[in-house]
């Protein structure tokens, strides 16, 4: 998605570690008009699928994730990465390990919000090494429902977690897929 890619070298800022910041649009400050343009092409790529719902996980995906929902006229749910005194009844639970914040979370959703019956599209702002997207897939298989595709806004394509999932035979569709990325010039090469 051009757009995408010119807006991520624009803001964008490659930090040493294999980061990329994207801070000023996409996971901290939100330039919702951008997440419109995501969600349309989202739905335009994940149109042939009877989705009915979409999963994330907090706290990143959830607002992208809200404006693809409205494009798909279905309801979010997102994967709590805590337990709070709120949640009630029963759980289905996973462990995620972050790559950002280098720790393993336990990240849970109420079984009354995921059922045999759901067709899930996930939906994350990021897919590096793809522990996030796996923990989730094992949360949709475990309330036997159906993943129906991976949307992913911004892919580390120089790292495994997309090329594992699709080895899978997970659909996966990545707006922008990062083939390089340099700290020390701040140079991103895109995969076309």
């Amino acid at each position: 998605m051009e757009l995408l890619e010119e807006r991520i070298r624009k803001d964008g800022v490659v930090k040493p570690g294999e980061i990329l910041k994207v801070d000023s649009f996409l996971n901290h400050q939100m330039d919702v008009e951008l997440f419109n343009r995501l969600g349309e092409e989202f739905k335009r790529l994940f149109a042939d699928r009877p989705i009915n719902k979409i999963l994330t996980i907090e706290a990143s995906g959830i607002g992208i994730a809200c404006i693809v929902a409205q494009h798909f006229h279905v309801p979010v749910v997102f994967a709590k990465k805590a337990k709070s005194v709120n949640l009630d009844g029963e759980m289905y639970t996973t462990k995620i390990e972050s790559f950002t914040h280098k720790r393993t979370y336990d990240v849970i959703v109420a079984k009354k919000f995921l059922t045999e019956d759901d067709h899930i599209l996930i939906i994350d702002d990021f897919l590096a090494n793809g522990c996030a997207v796996n923990g989730l897939i094992d949360l949709i298989e475990s309330a036997g429902a159906t993943v129906e595709g991976v949307g992913i806004v911004i892919e580390k394509g120089f790292q495994q977690g997309g090329r594992i999932l699709r080895q899978k035979g997970i659909r996966v569709e990545s707006l922008a897929i990062i083939e390089s990325m340099d700290d020390r010039t701040g140079e991103i090469v895109f995969r076309h």
